[in-house]
């Protein structure tokens, strides 16, 4: 297996807190809490520069395939543990990410073990473990999602009625099909400044899944040219939202309601993975509610990425010597 060693990889993805109960035990899903932790350890060699391969397993597999990789177990808190492994079932929904309650299996689960299943951790220590991932020959195509999750549990005793477990995990993002994997791409196609009803100035991007893979988009927007020459900024985009391929969704950027209403010039950035999209406009925040959608403009590929272009189509006879005037009528919608 070729893998690269990812350091320092955060690997917890869960979406958003949830509480359940099962079996008398309340299952709390907030992430890294009580001091359990987990992490990616390998990552494909081919996937080296994406971030989201370093946080989750985002592979492309044909059937028949078997992947085996390592997960560091840790365990920051004052008192031992005793940790559950296991893979349970997910899905994009809503254009969010969502996990099934408890051990819910569903098909990408059922061929993914973890080893051990059970490991116990004293204070500050932590351990290594595998999932193995095994593709049926007969797998149909498309896209699959599942968690690879570590958990803690206190069950109930004669002095307690409900126990209380807490989990974290690992997003798999699992493609299967013959050949290459589908490329992954999106669209901004709309820009909304918005104000909510706290008073917040927001900006909202209407982003469109255009490739193959599913999404978690991210995001930052900078202010500039602001009244009196003001710049503010960068801002993070709000998280978890994630679209299937096809799927559209909005993005939002919320900003502190003392922020003067404009005009700004606005530089979003939205980002999954290595696909990153650039646009730029000038907004005016309304009062209140929702404002016109704005003219948007694409960041300008760098002068080294036109002259690479250039050298790409001179190498094949394509260079265009000279355009024509672009006449007024022929401006596009953004």
């Amino acid at each position: 297996m070729l893998s690269v060693l990812c350091s320092g990889a955060v690997a917890v993805q869960a979406a958003a807190a949830t509480a359940s109960v099962t079996r008398g035990v309340v299952v709390s899903t907030d992430g890294p809490g009580e001091g359990l932790g987990i992490r990616l350890v390998d990552a494909p060699v081919a996937r080296r520069d994406d971030p989201r391969a370093r946080k989750g397993v985002v592979d492309h597999l044909s059937p028949g395939t078997t992947i085996k990789r390592r997960l560091e177990v840790s365990n920051s808190s004052g008192h031992p543990m005793h940790v559950s492994l296991y893979a349970a079932a997910a899905d994009i929904r809503n254009r969010a990410f969502v996990f099934a309650p408890d051990r819910t299996p569903n098909e990408l689960s059922t061929w993914t073990t973890v080893t051990p299943s059970e490991i116990d951790l004293a204070p500050g220590r932590t351990r290594i473990a595998w999932f193995t991932i095994r593709v049926p020959r007969d797998a149909w195509r498309g896209e699959r999602y599942a968690v690879i999750w570590a958990q803690t549990t206190a069950e109930p005793d004669a002095t307690h009625n409900l126990g209380l477990a807490s989990r974290t995990g690992i997003r798999v993002y699992l493609d299967i099909g013959p050949g290459g994997e589908p490329p992954s791409d999106m669209s901004i196609d709309r820009l909304t400044p918005e104000r909510d009803a706290g008073g917040r100035p927001a900006l909202v991007a209407q982003v469109r899944n255009t490739g193959g893979r599913a999404l978690d988009l991210s995001g930052s927007l900078s202010l500039s040219e602001g009244p009196g020459g003001l710049r503010a900024g960068p801002y993070p985009a709000e998280l978890g939202v994630t679209l299937r391929p096809g799927d559209t969704g909005r993005l939002a950027v919320v900003m502190d309601p003392r922020l003067p209403d404009g005009p700004w010039k606005a530089d979003l950035v939205i980002q999954s993975g290595l696909i990153k999209r650039t646009v730029s406009a000038t907004v005016v925040f309304p009062r209140s509610g929702a404002g016109r959608p704005v003219a948007m403009s694409a960041t300008p590929l760098p002068l080294v990425a036109l002259v690479a272009g250039v050298i790409g189509l001179a190498a094949t006879g394509l260079v265009v010597r000279r355009r024509r005037a672009v006449s007024p009528h022929d401006s596009r919608r953004a």
